[in-house]
């Protein structure tokens, strides 16, 4: 019976996966897309039946020409004051150019986008491709960034979309307390993020090194034999691997709080994946903070000298930055449009 199980398990793994993935990036797709089109108190069309997860690409065009809808829409950027430079000119998302439109004092910074594209239909289409995904994404940070050098932004979120200048206005207006608030506090400051990375190996040598419960075990372990051996072997891994994940732990909460302490805010972020973020090492803490921008050398000195002292752990401390403040917005940085 466990032969068969084995059997189909292997049968079924790559089909399982696939699936599994294509779940995962329509979940995201929708999120994205509604999240955007609320923002212009637009309903997403009625789902339709659910087909196979990977349609033929001529099904994939032909049910994207079929809701296609004609014209172009306004992709949003950022939010600033009126009188702060922004980067007109410059090319955004598709190519078009970033202009500014105004309303109240605050001025968004966007660019026109086809409909045919970008519209509701198209656009949950667009999404099912992770490459044009990754691509509008880098366009999107792209203006942000040069935006981010010249002014004080509220950074939106990615597939704000409104269907003309009237739109952005209205929203200009209607949301400007809580813009001009997030402008107010983000002013003179920066966000910047800090990881704490460590060479698993490492950090489990120290750990077995440090623990006197590990090496009351490896005495204990060395007059055993059998099963005996084999059952106190397994507790001696899990009292170093408990160790290792205390140590971790510690670790974190210390150079967190130092951090911190430097900051005008901070966030402690969820570690990243390092099969998708292509980090090396296993990955204690992964913060924001946002700074005020006449202490950011302080911030890169004190970075230096929290990894030399914990290099002996085999320990490495990232800063990177300066970046759009997301997370110092309430509701991840779109709370001036929830």
């Amino acid at each position: 019976m466990a032969d068969d199980l084995a059997s189909w398990a292997r049968r079924r793994a790559p089909e399982l996966l696939a699936r599994a993935e294509a779940e995962a990036v329509a979940a995201l797709r929708d999120a994205l897309v509604e999240a955007a089109l609320a923002q212009r108190g637009t309903e997403l069309p009625a789902r339709r039946p659910a087909r196979r997860a990977t349609p033929e690409p001529g099904e994939r065009a032909d049910a994207a020409r079929a809701e296609a809808p004609a014209g172009e829409g306004l992709w949003a950027y950022c939010v600033l004051r009126s009188g702060e430079p922004g980067v007109d000119g410059v090319a955004g998302i598709d190519g078009g150019l970033v202009e500014r439109v105004e309303a109240d004092g605050l001025a968004a910074l966007v660019s026109r986008v086809p409909l045919a594209d970008f519209g509701a239909g198209p656009l949950r289409e667009n999404l099912n491709d992770l490459d044009w995904l990754e691509r509008v994404a880098r366009a999107h940070e792209a203006v942000l960034d040069r935006a981010l050098a010249k002014a004080t932004i509220v950074p939106l979120r990615l597939c704000t979309i409104y269907e003309g200048e009237d739109g952005v206005r209205e929203m200009l207006e209607r949301e400007h307390d809580s813009l001009a608030q997030a402008l107010d506090a983000l002013a003179g400051r920066q966000e910047w993020g800090v990881k704490v990375l460590a060479d698993e190996e490492r950090l489990t040598e120290e750990a077995r090194a440090g623990s006197t419960d590990a090496a009351a075990l490896e005495d204990e372990l060395g007059a055993r034999t059998g099963g005996g051996a084999y059952m106190l072997r397994r507790r001696l891994e899990r009292q170093v691997r408990e160790t290792a994940d205390a140590l971790a732990s510690e670790l974190a909460e210390q150079v967190h709080a130092q951090l911190q302490d430097w900051a005008t805010d901070a966030v402690a972020l969820a570690p990243q994946n390092p099969e998708l973020s292509g980090h090396e090492g296993r990955m204690l803490m992964n913060g924001a903070y946002l700074v005020e921008a006449e202490r950011v050398d302080g911030l890169r000195a004190l970075v230096a000298d929290l990894e030399a002292r914990h290099r002996p752990l085999g320990v490495r401390v990232e800063l990177t930055g300066p970046w759009p403040p997301y997370n110092f917005l309430s509701g991840g940085g779109t709370a001036a449009l929830a």
